[in-house]
């Protein structure tokens, strides 16, 4: 395809970087050619994080305010389900006819879900409004990472995946506290309204300077996007019951909630084929082993996750403020790594990596199971946990990378799609599970040793296509 720039004499310089053509390569993120699309690109994602993040802090008073308790899951786990069918439909997209379009759609539902929220005079407009956010956000960052794939050359991707990781762990530390700063001194409304404009702040950064990676449509719609698209309802609607399949064994019966979720992990599992690589099952090596990890250490760790503060409130008597400064170490170890990943990662090489980053989570989810069984004393479970941070710091990063680097033009958005869907449908569908055994052993000592030993088994299980994700072009030849 010619560069569209090279027939407009008097455009501003590509964003793409050349080695050739009279124009210098882009070396560092903050070039003055994609430092506004690199501050954008990340508010973006960091506006995306804090969301989900401050949700957890004023849900409980949403609901209150607008007596909707009976909706109160359906509003975190609706946006999950909808994200997938807004990823399948961007990455479709943004095959087609560049990844401009379809980001400026996705930060518009984001930006009318956060106003719908911020207005609903009822529980059900605001459920509303959140699977807009949710079609928004997803289609969001697929479209993000086509124009990482379009902007900056392969040697720059993996400190633009850093810098995402980065801009997700931090809401981690803040959000909570901000969320409920502002809905103690404010009200609960304002955090929609105020993430709304921010969104439009951050996407006018990136904005004037994608004009240049609009493509006329392609003459040939992809194949079988309607087929995807249906696909992708199916998944996202078993995928919302699976999040419910908690609460209706704990209200109803746990024989219920297991024949519900054992029925939407099987649609799942049928319908999510079409949306993502082939070879996956086989394990095959290269992009589909890159996309089946990342579903796997994402079911491990974020399955996992919900009960390390939940241990140590139940077993050690600690305040929810200092429950959560588990959490909080293991964010900053993850941030940390990430940056070591986005830097050194060529260097540390995509094996090594993998075996590293698994091993660290294996032995912080084993140390969280044996913690109960032992008796072991409370500094395991928080230090340790930490260790998960730091080897998913490691990995998340140069995944995407991978799969950049396995990408061709017209696959981008497919495939970046495929690796945001395994990631949220290995998470929902592992917390959902986790959640069905952890009621279902109410009142044993088995509880929390049942769903860690769960998270491990996922993390060693990551261990088989980790060995297989071989290498695209994200190294130089010598270093492959």
């Amino acid at each position: 395809m010619t560069d569209p720039l090279s027939a407009e004499p008097h455009a501003e310089p590509a964003l793409q970087s050349s080695s050739g053509g009279g124009r210098p390569s882009i070396l560092t993120l903050w070039d003055p050619r994609v430092v506004w699309v690199t501050l954008g690109a990340v508010s973006l994602i960091f506006l995306a994080a804090l969301t989900a993040m401050a949700l957890t802090t004023v849900m409980p008073f949403v609901a209150e305010d607008l007596d909707g308790e009976a909706l109160f899951a359906i509003a975190f786990s609706g946006t999950l389900a909808t994200g997938v069918i807004g990823m399948v439909a961007s990455g479709a997209w943004s095959d087609r006819a560049g990844p401009a379009a379809p980001l400026s759609t996705a930060v518009i539902l984001f930006v009318l879900g956060q106003a719908m929220a911020a207005t609903a005079p009822t529980m059900e407009l605001l459920v509303l409004g959140r699977l807009v956010t949710g079609l928004g956000a997803g289609g969001q960052t697929v479209a993000l990472y086509v124009v990482v794939a379009r902007v900056y050359p392969p040697a720059l991707h993996g400190r633009v995946m850093a810098l995402f990781s980065a801009a997700w762990v931090v809401p981690s530390l803040i959000g909570p506290f901000l969320a409920g700063a502002v809905t103690e001194q404010l009200h609960w409304r304002w955090i929609f309204a105020a993430l709304a404009v921010l969104a439009l702040a951050a996407f006018a950064m990136v904005a004037p300077r994608l004009r240049h990676l609009a493509e006329a449509p392609s003459a040939e719609r992809p194949a079988g996007v309607g087929r995807r698209l249906l696909f992708a309802v199916v998944v996202a609607v078993a995928a919302l019951a699976l999040g419910m399949t908690s609460e209706l064994s704990s209200s109803l019966s746990p024989a219920l909630g297991w024949a519900v979720a054992v029925g939407a992990v099987i649609v799942i599992a049928i319908a999510i084929l079409p949306l993502l690589p082939q070879g996956m099952v086989s394990m095959r090596r290269g992009l589909p082993s890159v996309i089946l990890m990342r579903s796997l250490i994402a079911g491990s760790l974020f399955g996992a996750e919900v009960y390390v503060p939940y241990l140590l409130i139940e077993r050690f008597g600690f305040s929810a403020m200092w429950a959560g400064l588990g959490l909080t170490a293991a964010a900053i170890a993850w941030a940390i790594s990430a940056q070591i990943s986005g830097t050194h990662g060529d260097r540390i090489g995509n094996t090594r990596i993998a075996v590293i980053g698994v091993s660290l989570l294996a032995i912080a989810t084993l140390a969280c199971a044996l913690t109960p069984l032992l008796a072991l004393p409370v500094w395991v479970p928080i230090a340790l946990w930490s260790c998960a941070g730091f080897g998913m710091g490691l990995m998340y990063p140069r995944q995407t990378v991978l799969m950049l680097a396995y990408s061709n033009r017209a696959e981008e958005g497919f495939n970046s799609s495929a690796l945001q869907i395994s990631d949220s449908v290995g998470a929902s569908a592992s917390i959902a599970v986790m959640g069905l055994v952890f009621t279902s052993l109410a009142g044993t000592d088995a509880q929390f040793t049942a769903v860690f030993l769960l998270a491990l088994g996922l993390a060693l299980l990551a261990l088989v296509p980790g060995m297989r994700l071989g290498h695209g072009h994200e190294t130089n030849p010598g270093q492959r």
